[in-house]
């Protein structure tokens, strides 16, 4: 009975081989293609923000100081593995103290930029959220990330905020209002990572998955974890000169930190009225698909980041309830 048994199963096997190939091929792909998910049970001890361009140009901060830029030889580490002691971020910023001299020497007073087009000075200009209306095709409101890439052929004018960094034109003058303001209110702030061209965008992407390799991941896991911190080539605000990394004299390591510290939180609570928008906000990464960047701001006009500022939404958010049909 027992080799009947054996012999019906084998024979049974046999006779439908076909099938139970394709049911294995099925599973195996399964399997396979479900390594792309973010993989929660990595531990690499690798940060999503390392320092991931080590090799590359120095980081340049903009300064107060006469548009001086200011070259880092940490090259603005990003997210150091070292952990970050936030009460003594806070502390120096309280007491004006700083371990980045060069930085801290760096900043002038406000009315040192005095020469501010004042016919630009449409910011300052702020009506009734009730009675704002929106138009898709405002270059303010453009909608650029991973689903969204940047339309083909976009141009803007391109302005310089010092001989190495530059932006769109048109974002200049807010800009330099809300450091000189911040400047008053005892906060030195230091931009970094203004416009990007393409193939700095393809550099920054393409180390960034090298680190990951080298740590170990496949390379499906390390793409998907580096487009959870640094943006796509061809989808990415910085390129279309409407974002900026900012950070300040006391603190420049663009990681989560810079969130306590004064500067951060004075940004977070001010930005908007001169129509910046902290992009990527907690609690919202399922919506924008990158994580939590307190450093990173970006130029939506003021009407529109009060409006987001007021209602706590990401740029996504904001399309949805007032600029999709």
């Amino acid at each position: 009975m027992v080799v009947l048994l054996f012999y019906n199963i084998g024979l049974h096997f046999c006779h439908n081989v076909k099938r139970y190939t394709c049911l294995a091929s099925i599973l195996f792909f399964f399997i396979a293609s479900s390594s792309f998910t973010y993989p929660d049970a990595i531990s690499l001890n690798v940060s999503f923000i390392s320092d991931f361009d080590k090799e590359a140009e120095q980081k340049e901060y903009y300064t107060l100081d006469s548009l001086e830029v200011v070259s880092s030889e940490s090259e603005a580490e990003l997210a150091s593995n070292t952990p970050v002691d936030k009460d003594k971020i806070i502390e120096e910023e309280d007491n004006g103290l700083s371990e980045d001299q060069e930085l801290a020497q760096g900043f002038v007073l406000a009315n040192q930029i005095d020469d501010l087009d004042d016919s630009e000075d449409d910011f300052k200009e702020t009506e009734d959220s009730s009675e704002v209306s929106f138009d898709k095709t405002d270059w303010k409101l453009i909608l650029v990330n991973k689903q969204h890439p940047i339309p083909e052929g976009y141009e803007f004018p391109f302005g310089d905020i010092n001989e190495s960094m530059h932006c769109d034109k048109r974002v200049i003058s807010p800009l330099m209002a809300m450091i000189k303001d911040a400047a008053n209110a005892g906060i030195n702030l230091a931009i970094c990572s203004p416009f990007r061209d393409n193939d700095r965008q393809e550099g920054l992407f393409s180390s960034k998955i090298n680190n990951y390799l080298e740590a170990g991941l496949s390379y499906k896991d390390a793409y998907n974890v580096t487009s959870q911190a640094v943006t796509v080539p061809g989808a990415s605000e910085h390129q279309i000169g409407l974002a900026f990394d900012i950070v300040c004299g006391t603190y420049y390591s663009l990681d989560e930190g810079f969130g306590d510290t004064a500067a951060g939180k004075w940004l977070a609570d001010n930005s908007y009225k001169y129509g910046f928008i902290v992009r990527y906000l907690k609690g919202k990464e399922n919506i924008t698909g990158i994580e939590y960047e307190p450093w990173h701001f970006r130029y939506v006009g003021v009407d529109a980041a009060t409006i987001m500022h007021e209602q706590d939404l990401c740029l996504e958010e904001f399309w949805d309830m007032y600029l999709y049909d």
